[in-house]
Order: C-alpha cells, then structure tokens, then sequence
C-alpha cells in the first residue's frame, strides 16, 4: 500500500473545508496549518490542486460521472478526493502509475471501502480522458489548427457556453489565450503605494523580501517573479504596496484622478483602487479628494481601517451606500453635490479574473448575465444613478473585471441611449477604439474593461 504524500492530504484537507463551508479556496489555503506545515514544493502542489479542481469542479464531475454507476450515491469526501485526482489527472502532467496510486490513497483516507472503485474510475480517466484533453489542448496552443468551443471548453475546464460567449465576442485569437490561460496560476503584481514610497524605496522593499520584482511598463509597478513569500513579508499588510493586477492598474491610470480633484469612488471594497487612483493624483502633484461608497458595511469598515495603515485618511472618506441611491436627494452631505471624477467599479461577473477565484465559473450561470435581475441591470441601474453627481465638464469612468460585451462595451451603449446618459460623450482612448478591453493571458494581466465618458 502506497503512503499518501502530505501534499495531497492537505489539499484534501481544504478541499473538503471549502465544500462544506461554501467558502473561498484561497482563502481556506492562506490560513491552513496542514498547508503552512509543508515545505514550498509541497505547499505549491496542494495550492494546485486545491485551486485547479475548485476552478474546474463541473468539468471533473461530468468526467467522474460518466464512470461511476450511481454518482448520486457518491459520499461528498469520496467525491472531493476524486475531484482532485482527476483534476491531477487531466490537467497535470503526473505519471500514470503514481497519480492512481495516490488518487486510491486519497480515496481510502476517507473511505476505505471506496478504494476499489477509485482505481477502476481513475484508470478508465488515464485511459480515455487525458488523451482527449491533451490532443484539445494541442489543438488550442496550435494557431494553425481548427480549434471549436468544446476544445476550448475542455482545455479551461469551463462551462461551454461562457466560452461560447467569449469565442463570439472576442474571436478566436482573444478566445485560444484566454482558455490556454485560465488553469495556469496567475502573475502576481503589486502596485507602489505613493503615499509611503517612491518607486526605488518599493522596489528595495521587495527586493529585500527576496520577491523578485520587476518593472512593469506602468511606472511604480512590479510582477514578482518569487510571489511566495508576499503574504509573509508584511509588505501588504502594511500597505507599502498593494496586490492589483497590471490591467487593473491601468484601468486606474485611465481614470486620471488629478491632484486636488473631487472623487466619488463607486463600489470601493477593501479600498485597493482607492490607493491606485491617489496614486495617479500624486503623479500629477498632490492629493485628490475621495469620497468613497460600498454598499457592504464590513467592508466600508476594512477600507476605512486600510486608508489609515496607507496614509490616507486625510484623503479617502469611505460610506456605507447603495449606489442605485446616488441620483436622490438624500443624501449624506459629503455625497450631495457634484465630483470632477466619478469612478464607477461595478460589480460584475469576474469572468476576466476567474483564475485568482476560482469558484466563478461554475457557480454562474448565463442567466446571471442578462435580463431581468441580472448583473447588466444592476450595472446600468448604478451607471446611471452615479453619473447623475458628474460636474459639467466632468468625467464618468466605469470598469469591470468582466470579459462579456454584456456588462461592457453594450452596456456603456445602453447608457448613453438611456435618459441618464444623454448629457454624455465617449472618450476615446485610443486611436480607434474608445474602450480599454483585455483578457487573461498566460503570463500577462488579467481581464478588465474600462470607458471614460465626459459629462458636456
């Protein structure tokens, strides 16, 4: 009998806790003492396995289902075991022998009796799945091949009809990186906190926590090529730097908060974009003036808590709102008038950061998209509720982290069709296209989409 190797008993370990919590997988890792207990090698299998069979859940089910003869008998322990052997199975590059044997292992670490029927299933995965996977993920990396959704859908171990969708809007090109990118763990970026530091004293920091940094194209920003030892270093913690993607960093730079200017910040959360728009402010010669809203309490209560570590008190006031409230009149007073910059971050569908949350994909559905109670209603509702505190002369700028048409580029359209948008203009921000739109790629930025508008 095959010792089971500590890696996988801990992914198992958070694995099984996410389920029954119904709770985030990066989150359950960060705060694991089975996975803090292993040495880095280990540590990065367990994160790999957690976050891949988490993002890749319906895909391995639909696998597991079609060799089990009652998959509805299956014990939730025995099912997460399974999910993490095959995700190990169709998306890692295990030796066969080893990955059934510890695949068993798992399996009888939580039921024994199961054991036999785990071997039968995972050899039957080794036999039949993974050469499906790897001749579409050859297919997808090869340009000059015919590629169709189901390939793509396979290959990101994504329901087929979001690729559907990303195919349709985005071509195949955008399509191809996007799903070779999803199961890959994503860079990891971290922005200067100008209130702190200029862009040397960051980058010795990091240097000094042995993260690797490297300048990005974005002035004091960084991709750190040893990210492992970023939530230890205190660096985040302390707010010298702040966790954002490359994209999302532009997304600020687009906005162009400038020194002395009156910010509304619209779906705040933990305040990061907060620090990335007073940095923009401080490149052009001082503070901008903030007032920020998130309709979630707790975090309003975690950003207030964040500006003061980074030094912004002063600068950033954060209120508990709705945003759908912002056209009326009763208002906080801090709220009440008119902003040279109105910021809209809106909630959105994530599908452009899916792989640093990994339990998205599968917990959409294309109901959630569109239509009556959708995310496109609530993102129009608060577009059009925010732009009513735009000063004439003023600027509206609103992101996601969507890839969809439908909560971007459309929904911009629908706003400026719409009564609230009337007094409004695009920018463009480039030569043709006045939308800032990426995708995931490999080793690049995440998926983010931004509009400027300007209130005439």
């Amino acid at each position: 009998m095959a010792r089971l190797a500590p890696a996988r008993k801990a992914a198992l370990s958070v694995f099984s806790k996410r389920r029954r919590r119904d709770g985030h997988a990066r989150d359950l890792l960060r705060n694991s003492e089975a996975i803090a207990a292993l040495d880095p090698r280990d540590r990065a299998l367990a994160s790999r396995l957690v976050l891949g069979a988490t993002a890749a859940v319906g895909t391995l089910d639909a696998c597991i289902d079609a060799y089990v003869n009652r998959p509805s008998s299956l014990e939730p322990r025995v099912r997460d075991a399974l999910e993490l052997a095959t995700f190990e199975a169709l998306y890692l590059e295990t030796p066969g022998s080893a990955l059934v044997s510890q695949g068993v292992e798992l399996v009888r670490s939580v039921s024994p009796r199961a054991a036999g029927m785990a071997n039968a299933v995972l050899r039957k995965v080794l036999e039949r799945e993974r050469p499906r996977v790897r001749e579409a993920r050859e297919r997808v990396a090869d340009a000059g091949s015919a590629v169709n959704a189901e390939d793509l859908a396979l290959v990101a171990a994504l329901p087929l009809w979001l690729v559907e969708r990303v195919l349709s809007a985005r071509g195949e090109a955008a399509a191809r990186e996007f799903c070779l990118a999803e199961l890959e763990p994503a860079p990891v970026f971290v922005a200067t906190n100008r209130a702190r530091h200029d862009e040397a004293e960051a980058c010795e920091l990091l240097e000094a926590a042995g993260l690797a940094p490297r300048p990005t194209w974005l002035a004091g920003s960084f991709l750190l090529d040893a990210p492992a030892g970023l939530a230890t270093s205190g660096l985040v913690d302390a707010v010298d730097v702040v966790v954002a993607d490359l994209a999302a960093q532009e997304v600020a730079q687009r906005a162009a908060a400038r020194a002395g200017e009156h910010v509304l910040e619209v779906g705040q959360g933990r305040g990061t974009k907060s620090v990335l728009l007073q940095n923009e402010a401080l490149l052009s010669g001082g503070f901008a003036q903030i007032e920020a809203v998130d309709a979630v309490p707790f975090k309003v209560e975690v950003a207030t808590r964040r500006m003061e570590l980074a030094g912004l008190a002063e600068h950033v006031q954060s209120h508990a709102l709705d945003a759908r409230l912002l056209a009326g009149s009763d208002l906080p007073s801090a709220l009440a008038g008119t902003f040279d910059l109105v910021f809209v971050d809106a909630p959105c569908s994530g599908t452009g950061t899916m792989r640093r949350h990994p339990e998205i994909a599968w917990s959409l559905a294309e109901s959630d998209i569109t239509g009556t109670g959708s995310l496109s209603e609530l993102q129009l509702e608060i577009l059009s509720a925010a732009a009513a505190r735009v000063a004439r002369g003023g600027r509206l700028v609103y992101a996601t982290c969507s890839v969809l048409p439908e909560e971007n580029e459309q929904l911009v359209g629908a706003f400026l069709e719409g009564e609230a948008g009337q007094d409004f203009e695009l920018e463009h921000l480039a030569e043709k296209n006045p939308y800032l739109q990426t995708l995931p790629e490999r080793a690049g930025n995440d998926g983010h989409f931004c509009a400027c508008l300007k209130r005439c």
